[in-house]
């Protein structure tokens, strides 16, 4: 039998519980200490040059280019290339990117995808550099690398032949952000022939620390649709490729590149024509070449889509982005990667509010008793180790368990061959219930599991001992309110409570006056500019000045005209918890709630209502339709709130009252 007190010990491996890797406790790369070296830089005169990962041939690669390209190259630092070089201008865009010379679409259609996600992105481009302040030629860069975060040190010598950058190019002439971060991970990687050709799954767990999971577009799960739609609203990562060889990019007739890899940058259902139709927009690290058929920006499908649909999703351009429908992206695409910090892509059709924990084990796996699929036996399972976890909730219809296997090569071996690695799962009478094994970096797959205890047991079909990572997600039911895994409208939706706080006291600062308040019009600013990028919510229309005044009002208790920071606290925790639950109850992700979506919001938040304050709150707050976007309802829940309350007050103590709850609410809320 197993139980819960016979896992391992530190002995067999150290365990962690919650996020794997910390940005306070950096792994320096090659033991470059970013400020130090800046300083000795600044202090002697200096432009910082890298040893480590010279301006020379071995840092391209010996085989990536013919002997006589690579001795043309000439390796220039961008203020020899511009006037006035930015490491950022006008912030960070996926439309920023152009592929170079090598094979490296898999890495920059996850970099694409970690430029709409600006929590992940902070983690991997620090903000303390650039080219007008302290320059001395260095920059840092960071990546997880096996339940770690490493900085990575580079100069900013890029390679040049012919005049040309010969890897990514910025599509700004002097914005070179995207030059800088590929160098970073190709002397991550060891060079850049080492990009030439990789999986998109382990640049999506490079930059993000997070899980990913793929899901074969030829044989694809029944909730496919649910899937993108749950990834999407909880802010995930995502791409996909096309079948085909990598270094023989063939482009078809219908615009779509063969062994290629894409973005994906959002997935909807909107309405038309007499029902719903469920597309998903994407984007080529090409930064040109689009989709022609069905869609696509001249199709004719969009003349009968709804005019505020219309201006909102297309945008009619040759960059490299386009929508398609899902049944032409099954039919197109071969492989669907998702990645997040937790597996929220799982979450769709639940009915409460869910949480992951995530426990991690670092261990090294020796071969003993025979461990081969079709050699295994339970007796076996006791010779190597095993780690337990439990299942505490079920529900049939979602997955409840996650597991990630990733073998851990050693630093500067990147290309070093996989193992074809994978795990066991055993019940508590050791019967073998899951396997899966798979010649690959990184083996994660999901379950649904019943209630009970259960072991994990690592393992690889060749007698080879390697190191691994290993990282259980489980999901448990969350009942509370005010619960974190609620989407905030910044904070990704497994951050500690402590990480949103100061997050939003972060968010206020940066629009706060110099007596540390915020009046109407930056309240508005910082509405729109931060929460209303959320493509969903965005689609109901943007917070009006009005309405912020008449947010600021039901808010600002010392009634002054202006928040205060805790005032504003208050605030950010109801616009946290209203779009969770405008998130969860907007079933079609159209960006507004319907009356009867309405109906269950304001129940979901556990305020009352009836038939004729309903009616009234979606002819205030909704369109010529009676539907409320994000705006406006965070607006009538606020108010509904406040009044509700006041109600409560009003008749405290009070033997008789002149109107009932319902009368009150509905006198207040409409006028």
């Amino acid at each position: 039998m197993l139980a819960p007190s016979s896992a391992p010990m530190p002995e067999q491996g150290w365990q962690t519980t919650g996020a794997t890797g910390s940005l306070q406790s950096l792994k320096k790369f090659n033991s470059q200490d970013f400020k130090k070296l800046r300083a000795l830089c600044l202090s002697q005169g200096l432009l910082f040059e890298d040893a480590t990962f010279p301006a020379y041939i071995s840092s391209i690669g010996p085989s990536l280019l013919p002997e006589e390209k690579l001795w043309q190259i000439q390796w220039k630092r961008p203020t020899e290339l511009q006037r006035n070089p930015y490491l950022i201008m006008d912030g960070v865009s996926r439309f920023d990117i152009m592929q170079g010379e090598i094979g490296d679409c898999w890495m920059l259609a996850a970099l694409g995808s970690l430029t709409l996600r600006k929590q992940f992105l902070e983690n991997v481009l620090p903000k303390d550099q650039g080219f007008q302040d302290d320059y001395a030629g260095i920059f840092h860069f960071r990546f997880w690398q096996y339940g770690e975060w490493v900085d990575v040190v580079i100069d900013d010598r890029l390679p040049i032949l012919n005049g040309r950058y010969l890897f990514v190019h910025p599509r700004t002439s002097n914005e070179f952000w995207p030059s800088l971060l590929e160098k970073a991970y190709a002397k991550l990687r060891g060079s850049y022939q080492s990009l030439n050709g990789g999986y998109l799954s382990d640049a999506l767990v490079d930059l993000t620390g997070g899980v990913q999971v793929q899901f074969s577009l030829k044989d694809p799960p029944p909730d496919l649709e649910e899937i993108l739609k749950a990834a999407d609203r909880s802010r995930c990562l995502m791409g996909c490729s096309t079948q085909g060889q990598s270094r023989r990019n063939i482009e078809l007739r219908n615009g779509i590149v063969q062994g290629h890899a894409y973005t994906i940058t959002g997935a909807v259902k909107i309405p038309y024509k007499n029902g719903w139709k469920h597309i998903i927009r994407i984007w080529n690290p090409w930064g040109h070449g689009e989709w022609k058929g069905p869609w696509s920006d001249d199709s004719r499908q969009w003349d009968r889509v709804e005019p505020q649909y219309r201006e909102a999703l297309l945008r009619n351009k040759d960059d490299g982005e386009f929508w398609m429908s899902s049944e032409n992206f099954q039919e197109q695409f071969s492989w669907l990667y998702i990645c997040n910090n937790t597996p929220t892509f799982l979450d769709f059709g639940d009915e409460h509010c869910t949480t992951w924990s995530l426990t991690s084990y670092t261990n090294l796996w020796s071969p003993g008793l025979p461990t081969r699929r079709n050699r295994y036996s339970p007796g076996a399972a006791s010779t190597n180790p095993q780690y337990f976890f439990k299942v505490l909730d079920h529900d049939p219809n979602t997955y409840n368990v996650a597991i990630s296997l990733m073998q851990k090569h050693a630093e500067h071996m990147q290309d070093e061959k996989n193992l074809k690695i994978g795990f066991f799962i055993t019940t508590e009478n050791s019967r073998v219930l899951k396997q899966i094994f798979i010649r690959t970096q990184d083996v994660t797959s999901y379950f649904n599991l019943s209630p009970g205890t259960y072991a994990v047991i690592p393992a690889a079909t060749e007698d080879q001992e390697f190191k691994f990572l290993l990282r259980i997600f489980i999901k448990s039911q969350d009942y509370n309110e005010t619960s974190n895994s609620l989407t905030s409208p910044v904070a990704p939706m497994d951050v500690p409570r402590q990480n949103q706080d100061s997050s939003y006291k972060a968010l206020f600062l940066r629009y706060a006056k110099q007596d540390s308040t915020i009046d109407a019009l930056q309240l508005q600013q910082l509405l729109n500019e931060v929460i209303s990028k959320d493509e969903m919510t965005s689609l109901g229309g943007r917070f009006s000045f009005d309405s912020c005044r008449g947010i600021l009002a039901l808010m600002d208790l010392n009634s002054n005209g202006r928040l205060t920071l805790q005032e504003f606290g208050s605030l950010w925790r109801c616009l946290t918890k209203y779009m969770g639950i405008f998130s969860k109850e907007d079933r079609n992700c159209s960006g507004f709630l319907d009356v009867a979506e309405l109906k269950n919001a304001i129940q979901a938040a556990g305020l009352a209502t009836d038939t004729q304050l309903l009616r009234l709150m979606s002819l205030r707050y909704g369109d010529a339709g009676g539907r409320v976007g994000f705006s406006d309802f965070v607006c009538c829940m606020l108010r509904l709130d406040t009044m509700t309350h006041a109600f409560q007050n009003l008749a405290e103590g009070r033997s008789q009252i002149l109107m009932t709850a319902m009368e009150w609410l509905t006198l207040v809320m409409y006028t």
